[in-house]
């Protein structure tokens, strides 16, 4: 059974940081591109950022860019998202996603709904 579990979430004032982690367990890590998005109230889903499979590579949301950095460890099956310099408008449901497709098309469309995902973790950025 494919498992993705988000933590780290909480309250925080503008400026600030988080660390999410994603603990991930029923299917080969190291095989699938991993991402971030988010859901806010009343408004629609965001692709934050993700990371390809063996060489790293990243990619992020003009939103957040500069701002958060993924990152994975293959060895221990967890995504991260280290986010620094929170504003406000990042309040919202942080979810880790487990790509179905290739990493380069979803760099092609970061908000493409096309894999498995957890519960999510809240992250409250208050100004």
């Amino acid at each position: 059974e494919v498992q993705l579990v988000e933590s780290g979430g909480g309250l925080v004032h503008a400026g600030g940081s988080l660390r999410l982690s994603c603990a991930t367990s029923g299917f080969p890590f190291d095989d699938y591109a991993i991402g971030w998005f988010r859901q806010a109230p009343g408004k629609e889903r965001e692709g934050l950022s993700c990371i390809s499979t063996t060489d790293g590579s990243t990619y992020y949301a003009d939103s957040v860019k500069g701002r958060f950095t993924i990152s994975r460890d293959n060895a221990k099956n967890t995504l991260y998202l280290q986010m620094n310099s929170l504003k406000p408008d990042d309040t919202a449901v942080y979810y880790c996603m487990k790509y179905s497709g290739s990493y380069v098309s979803w760099t092609e469309n970061l908000d493409r709904d096309f894999g498995s995902w957890g519960h999510g973790t809240q992250v409250t950025v208050s100004s």
